[in-house]
């Protein structure tokens, strides 16, 4: 729970803040900052990708320490924010209960134990000084008025919320208020940070979902927060697939995946995969690797046994390969197996720096539930085979052993 303050000094507090959020506010950005110290990664192997000066870059050989990195423990507030024009009508302890425990269970079961996300419910309900739709909300939000609608919202919790106490801070808007608009939420992030309880606020995860909101939101944009990158396409216009590189494979494609579970690269990239549970293949031959199903607990032993095998093609792209079953985080997954993708360094969030290879280009999967069918059948499974023409890959699965792990054969010409 939150930190009270005494109520006489709470109105010269926040006339302070007040002031200190319209001077920082200065510019204002709707992506992740690139720019930024970087500090050694565990990824060390000769496969690990660098890390390139891109918006959430897929390189893991440094870690950018502008954002928080997910080992231990991070503390969250989730601020509910209503408004002169509407009434809530669900309390701030239900709609709470629509994102925690869910997303901390997810992070818990998808870092093996890693990462613990603990919540801190403000569970009176924030009144902003304007209507909601006066702050313009969409998609594609004009910077001014989100720049208004952050500054309101800091200012409004300020005699209640001590910031300095949190690593992550979540605004709720009333999900029945008029101006509100379901597809606008997503990270927000400052290029001029926000200074309050001395601590510099850089970023902000701004939720518009509707009640109930989409499955598994909350942990997809709870991840932007942790430098990963958007892996749907988005078309032009908003018109047209936006599921086409990935499919249901990793939240960051579609929070309505069928195996939201994130993929092993983005685990390594975490740090949640150690160099140890990662396999490099050579550089020409055939080689034979053995995988552990990348959700599978991690039991006494696991330190040491792979879980993602990565073909390094160049100097800035890899082929990824890992073993996908149905359970933890991905037991609605529509067909396990070993699946096979492509990771580009160099290419920025939202423009496909992964991109799912389909192990059966000919068949669809799952249609009705999956949110890209030719992609949810893409697992090679045994005796199955997948090559990569364009970089002079094979990948051939040759059975499982008796404990349920997968043996695949790498040939590079």
């Amino acid at each position: 729970m939150v930190r009270p303050q005494p109520p006489e000094r709470a109105e010269p507090r926040r006339l302070r803040r007040v002031a200190a959020v319209a001077t920082s506010l200065t510019a204002l950005i709707a992506t992740s900052i690139v720019a930024g110290p970087a500090t050694a990664s565990e990824a060390t192997l000769s496969c690990a990708l660098g890390r390139a000066d891109v918006h959430h870059s897929e390189g893991l050989d440094t870690w950018n320490s502008a954002y928080p990195r997910p080992r231990g423990t991070l503390d969250a507030v989730m601020i509910f924010l209503s408004f002169p024009d509407s009434t809530p009508v669900a309390g701030a302890g239900e709609l709470a209960r629509n994102y925690f425990p869910a997303t901390s269970r997810f992070f818990d079961r998808a870092s093996y134990g890693k990462f613990r996300l603990r919540p801190h419910i403000h569970r009176k309900w924030v009144r902003m000084p304007h209507r909601s739709t006066d702050y313009g909300i969409r998609r594609d939000w004009a910077a001014d008025s989100r720049a208004a609608y952050l500054r309101d919202a800091v200012a409004a919790a300020d005699p209640t919320i001590d910031y300095s106490r949190y690593d992550i801070v979540y605004f709720v808007a009333d999900p029945d208020a008029p101006g509100v608009d379901s597809d606008a939420t997503k990270v927000v992030n400052l290029d001029q940070p926000m200074h309050a309880d001395h601590t510099d606020l850089r970023r902000f995860v701004t939720v518009f979902e509707q009640n109930p909101p989409d499955r598994n939101v909350l942990a997809h944009e709870t991840s932007h927060v942790f430098d990963l990158p958007d892996l749907y396409h988005r078309p032009e216009r908003g018109k047209g697939d936006w599921d086409t590189y990935v499919g249901d494979w990793d939240l960051m494609g579609s929070q309505f995946g069928l195996a939201p579970d994130p993929f092993g690269w983005h685990r390594w990239k975490l740090g949640w995969l150690t160099d140890n549970q990662v396999d490099c293949a050579g550089l020409t031959g055939t080689g034979w690797h053995t995988l552990r199903p990348l959700s599978a607990p991690m039991e006494p032993g696991d330190e040491r046994r792979s879980r993602l095998l990565v073909v390094r093609t160049g100097r800035d792209t890899a082929l990824a390969v890992e073993a996908r079953d149905a359970s933890g985080n991905d037991r609605t997954l529509c067909r396990e197996g070993v699946l096979v993708y492509r990771v580009r360094s160099a290419v920025a969030s939202g423009s496909g720096p992964v991109q799912v290879l389909d192990g059966h280009p000919a068949t669809s999967a799952c249609a009705g539930t999956s949110v890209h069918p030719p992609l949810a059948d893409a697992p090679l499974g045994v005796g199955e085979s997948l090559r990569d023409t364009a970089d002079g890959v094979r990948v051939e699965v040759e059975g499982r052993t008796p404990s349920g792990d997968w043996t695949v054969r790498v040939t590079r010409a």
